[in-house]
This record gives structure tokens, sequence and C-alpha cells, in this order.
């Protein structure tokens, strides 16, 4: 009787902890470094992904704007480098980028889009069929020293690939 008692005591806390929120109050935590510096902090936003509709999901406010505060940071670079061989990101795609079980990082084809708040995405949240979610695990500055080091790997390369139908494509790393 008293673990019953105690258990609806336990409800209506959350209950009445929850009452008087919106109904759009469950939005994702804002990330550190996803905000323009300068930026006055709101409420947490989404992301636009327009390919994505979610039903029910009313477009109101703006839409988050992911940019790499470490865009052509050199220095930050080679510490995603680092960052890249320590989070043993090297098993799957390869040394340097070059394709292991995962997919290659150098020919300048993203499955989930190779934009920098694409790629800071796919690593934050995970893929399906392999790629871990590393948000909450790494600091969202390491994610972007990650995304400055991955998306440099396509340059310079002229990497040949195959397509869907098996004919080879010539890629100019661009």
């Amino acid at each position: 009787m008293r673990l019953l008692i105690a258990g609806l005591v336990s409800l209506a806390t959350v209950c009445t902890a929850s009452c008087g929120r919106p109904a759009n109050a469950a939005q994702a935590p804002q990330n550190q470094g996803t905000q323009a510096p300068g930026a006055s902090p709101q409420a947490a936003a989404f992301v636009q992904h327009p390919e994505n509709i979610q039903p029910g999901l009313a477009a109101q406010g703006s839409w988050a704007a992911l940019t790499n505060p470490y865009e052509r940071d050199a220095q930050r670079r080679a510490e995603g480098a680092k960052l890249f061989v320590s989070y043993n990101c090297v098993d799957c795609h390869g040394a340097d980028g070059s394709g292991a079980m995962g997919p290659s990082l150098q020919d300048n084809r993203w499955h989930f889009g190779g934009s920098a708040g694409e790629v800071f995405q796919s690593i934050y949240e995970g893929r399906p069929d392999g790629m871990p979610a590393w948000g909450g695990r790494i600091g969202d500055d390491q994610i972007w020293r990650l995304v400055t080091y991955v998306r440099a790997l396509a340059q310079g390369h002229a990497v040949a690939t195959e397509n869907f139908t098996g004919k080879t494509v010539e890629r100019s790393g661009r």
C-alpha cells in the first residue's frame, strides 16, 4: 500500500511540474557553438530539414542555422585530425577518410548532406546502420573540430568512384 501511495505521489509531482508548459516546449536543447556570436539567447530552436516534414509541426519562429566556428582554421583542423584518430573514426572511415566499412570522406559524396551543419548533425546524432551518436559523449567544440577536418578531407583529391549503375565516375575533388 505504501508503495502504491509513493508511486501516486511521484506521478502527481511529475504531472504538476509539467503543467502549464506549451505543447511545443519539448524542443531539443541548444548546442554550444550553434548560435552566432552576439545573438540573443532564445528558446531552443529547430534545425530546418525541408526534405523531412514532421506531421503536426507548425512552421513557427526561425530555424536554427548551424555554422562552424572553425571553418577555415588550420589549427582546429589539425586538432580535428588528432580527434579523428583518438575517437577511432579511422576504424570505420579508413586512414585519411579513404573509406573502409564506413563511407569514404574523400569523394565529396555525402549520404546525409555535406554542409557543416549536416556533418555536425551526423556526428552528433549518429546515422542508421553503424554511425554512433557522439553528442553528449564529446563536447560540441570537439565535434566542430572533427567537422572542420572531415570536410577538408575531400580538398585536393581527384577520387574516382562508382555510381549506383556500376559505371566509373571521375570526381574532381570539389
